[in-house]
């Protein structure tokens, strides 16, 4: 491309406050997909995971506070546990640039949402963010640049979002890969609870019920594929768990009536030796579950 004598490109910069799995990933995923003309700033409270964060590549440069962090920041990813962004809302709100676009990557919204309103000043553009991927091992060791191949990145706007901040997170969504779902705060908290924070619930109380036991010492010793598949999320990251549990516990409390609701039932029928009625359930699940996986996959085609 020709430039005129003396004429700079400006560099494009976005702050990651949090560089764990997702702050991380994101870093991985942007370094990978996006110009020459892009430096991303990051910060975590720990310098060891800072420096961890630039030798892999998800940042270029080092912040030493989140104040600093965003410092001349076009976009400014917040990707900590929920219940401290309140807190990075509160150091960063006279540190940021006019036009600035501020997002999060929390698992609930409302909170983030409140947050925002009460905290950032109306010369920014606030719009919630929650890529719908992950895994049970945490930190910056764990982020992969593909983490959000195709997945689904919601995104909940307010009443003052800009079509040019609206644009620059659509962007920000296709640059790593992953696909936009716009959608308020409570709507998205009521169904993240039954899809994401019921199975880690789930998960949890296997594991509990079962090596609590007398006898799993020896039933440790048989437990093989499908317990290892359906206690996978009780080895999250504890920290963000307990925070999303907090911060949505209505929507949680919910889903967990209805699905100690199915499992009375369950208990009924194989209590009762219902076999027909028994065997209609499971195969109306199967059902629905297959159906849900060909949909899936039909949409990440």
């Amino acid at each position: 491309m020709w430039l005129p004598k003396g004429y700079k490109i400006m560099k494009e910069r976005i702050s990651i406050i949090g560089l764990g799995l997702i702050g991380g990933s994101i870093g991985l995923a942007l370094k990978r997909n996006s110009p020459d003309n892009l430096e991303i700033v990051g910060y975590a409270r720990h310098p060891e995971t800072r420096f961890m964060a630039r030798q892999r590549g998800a940042i270029d440069m080092e912040a030493n506070s989140v104040e600093e962090a965003v410092s001349n920041a076009n976009m400014v990813i917040i990707a900590t546990p929920v219940t401290a962004i309140e807190d990075v809302m509160k150091r960063i709100a006279a540190r940021l640039p006019s036009g600035c676009v501020v997002t999060d990557t929390a698992s609930t919204k409302e909170c983030g949402m409140q947050w925002a309103e009460e905290y950032l000043p109306p010369t920014v553009n606030f719009i919630g963010g929650h890529p719908m991927a992950g895994k049970e091992s945490a930190g910056i060791e764990a982020a992969e640049f593909n983490l959000f191949h195709k997945c689904t990145y919601c995104l909940v706007e307010n009443a003052t979002s800009t079509p040019e901040a609206l644009r620059a997170m659509n962007e920000l969504v296709a640059r790593v890969g992953a696909k936009s779902l716009f959608i308020n705060a409570s709507e998205h908290d009521r169904l993240v609870a039954g899809i994401s924070h019921l199975p880690n619930l789930i998960s949890i109380a296997l594991v509990a019920t079962t090596t609590k036991s007398p006898q799993w010492s020896r039933m440790s010793r048989m437990a093989a594929g499908g317990y290892r598949d359906t206690t996978r999320l009780a080895s999250s990251d504890v920290k963000m768990l307990s925070d999303i549990f907090l911060t949505n516990q209505n929507n949680v409390s919910y889903w967990l009536d209805a699905f100690i609701g199915e499992l009375n039932k369950l208990r009924q029928m194989t209590n009762n030796e219902h076999a027909a009625e028994l065997r209609d359930a499971m195969s109306q699940a199967k059902a629905a579950r297959q159906k849900w996986m060909e949909e899936s996959n039909k949409q990440s085609l």
